[in-house]
Parts: C-alpha cells; structure tokens; sequence
C-alpha cells in the first residue's frame, strides 16, 4: 500500500539575471548566502558551509536579535552550476536541545537567453514538518518566495564578488 503525501512539494521557478555560475555560487559562499537566505525581516547570524557532497550546510537566521532558528542540512550532491541537493533540516531556536525536520531540497540551473538562469526549486518530503510544525510548514513556500527575491537582486547587484 503506498501512502499519498498530505503536504504537497513546494515547486519554484525564477529567472535569475546572471550566469549559471554566478548563482550556483550564491548558494555556496557563506558571505553571499547570509545576504538572501532569510525571509521577511529575518536575519542571518551566521553560515556555516562546507562544500562537498557530505559536508553540512548550516545557516542560523535571527529575529530582533535573538535566535529564530534555522537550517541545519547536508549537501547530497553537487554538480558545478547547474544542480545541488540538500538534506534540509528545519531546527528551532534551541538547535541542539530541539528536533530536527528533514526534508529534501533540490536547485537546478540552466542557462536561458543572454546570460540569464532559469532557477528550478523544489522543497519535498515536508510532512514531517508539517505534523510537528504546521504554521512553519504552511510558510515554506512564501519564505522560498522571498529570499529567492533576495537572491536575484543580490546577483543583479553591480559589484557582487563571486569565487570559482
């Protein structure tokens, strides 16, 4: 007997006016990614990224200076501009005394007109979450929403250094 999934993935897409490279880079360098990776009038205290298939991928968002939690992840695998899939765990402020949500997360990029990438997200597996969390749950996708925003006006920035 299979099980139908009751929450439904979260599936994304968003043109990115940059290169593939320059985005798949966004997602790795820690000083990039504490720029975009927070929604709303959240912060992010600090990042956490170690890049290879296996090493962990960590950011610590905050709200009005205190924590508010955040991602506590493993990177699954990587394939250099234009696929990266995480193991993303939703952990509350308390980090190591909480739970840990699991849940699958997948970037892919291609390349469209003029230098521009076509960003494919999709944010599955959110069940458990949902169960535990569900007003967290119900704010993945607008959070997506957002910093993917974020994201693209940082890479549109004139001056944004990106490393190989």
């Amino acid at each position: 007997m299979t099980q139908k999934t009751r929450f439904p993935a979260v599936r994304l897409q968003r043109t990115i006016p940059a290169p593939a490279h320059a985005v798949y880079r966004a997602w790795l360098e820690p000083d990039l990614v504490r720029q975009w990776m927070a929604p709303g009038s959240l912060g992010v205290e600090r990042v956490d990224i170690d890049e290879r298939v296996g090493g962990r991928y960590s950011v610590w968002q905050t709200a009005s200076g205190a924590s508010a939690g955040g991602f506590e992840c493993e990177i699954l695998e990587l394939v250099p501009d234009e696929r990266i899939v995480f193991r993303w765990g939703f952990v509350g402020p308390r980090r190591a005394e909480g739970p840990v949500f699991d849940s699958r997360l997948t970037i892919t990029l291609r390349e469209v007109d003029r230098g521009s990438t076509l960003l494919t997200l999709v944010h599955e597996r959110l069940d458990e979450l949902a169960r535990a969390m569900p007003d967290v749950a119900d704010k993945v996708q607008l959070g997506w929403e957002l910093v993917l925003e974020k994201l693209g006006a940082l890479i549109a920035r004139p001056g944004t250094e990106l490393h190989p």
